[in-house]
């Protein structure tokens, strides 16, 4: 890439996440730090059940704007064997996400899946990148915001995971943004959208050898080592560092290609890599070249 391409790059990626960040944050803010703030206990009432929307003073950063991913790994959905402890699983965590956000949800026929409904596309749209990268499993649709649910999943760890990152999330978009940033956000997923789709991880999107030749295709234009390990759908770049990995992983959002950190490896979903490999190579490797560029002058602020 030639020095203008580079600056035209550098300087689409900052006005698109100055879009995308609530007024609060700066693109680059040193008082933004990756630690987290801990956990929140579980109050409950006198009837026994668990008092969601009176655990949180405040949140920890957006994982969007650096802050810590609320897990550091992957929450993805978990079998559900239509038991009554599996419906009660879901009923829970939608009966907590009502409470911390104000909006409906519901169970679906679609297991493994709960589902809130927002009040634009560009809300769900925003909230199921946010949500993807603290590391817990979203999927938007109009006005569909899809979160994970199982058979397994238990009240102070996974369904916590889940109501606490909609909470988290949400709590950015209500009260720290205005009208008017919700517009541009809503206008700039719709050209996002336009220049390809976001797409979400499958652990069945293409072929094998497909996936190692756009992996292969990736390192070699990077240098960055792939990790395979993980949760199934998805593929990582080992960074070297966490601001490394916050970097590049920004930089993706922008370009409209879903992804998140575990500690200094940044994760593509695989079905990225199978119906739009070209895409995704040029994306990562114009984030890789920012970054280094970045790093070289200095300027990267953390």
């Amino acid at each position: 890439m030639m020095m203008g391409e580079e600056k035209n790059a550098a300087a689409r990626f900052e006005a698109r996440l100055r879009t995308l960040l609530p007024e609060m944050y700066k693109v680059s803010d040193e008082n933004v730090k990756p630690v987290s703030m801990g956990s929140a206990g579980l109050k409950y009432g006198p009837d026994g059940s668990v008092l969601w929307n009176e655990m949180w003073g405040s949140f920890c950063d957006l994982a969007m704007a650096g802050g810590p991913p609320h897990r550091g790994t992957f929450l993805a959905p978990s079998a559900s064997d239509g038991s009554a402890a599996t419906v009660q699983v879901s009923r829970e965590t939608c009966r907590g996400m009502s409470l911390v956000t104000g909006l409906f949800a519901e169970p679906t026929r679609t297991p493994g899946c709960v589902r809130m409904y927002c009040t634009s596309a560009a809300m769900s749209g925003w909230l199921a990148r946010a949500i993807v990268m603290e590391n817990v499993w979203a999927v938007s649709e109009g006005l569909a915001l899809d979160l994970p649910t199982g058979s397994g999943f238990r009240v102070e760890k996974e369904i916590k995971n889940v109501i606490t990152s909609v909470a988290k999330t949400t709590h950015y978009w209500q009260d720290h943004m205005s009208e008017s940033k919700h517009d541009a956000i809503a206008e700039l997923l719709r050209a996002m959208d336009r220049e390809g789709p976001l797409l979400y991880p499958s652990a069945t999107a293409g072929k094998p050898d497909e996936q190692s030749m756009a992996a292969a295709e990736l390192q070699e234009e990077t240098g960055l080592e792939i990790v395979w390990q993980g949760s199934p759908g998805w593929l990582g770049l080992e960074c070297g560092s966490i601001a490394a990995a916050i970097w590049i992983m920004r930089a993706l959002a922008v370009s409209n290609l879903l992804s998140r950190r575990e500690n200094t490896v940044v994760f593509l979903p695989l079905g990225n890599l199978a119906s739009g490999a070209g895409r995704t190579v040029r994306a990562v490797a114009e984030a890789h070249r920012m970054y280094v560029a970045a790093f070289d002058r200095g300027s990267l602020g953390r």
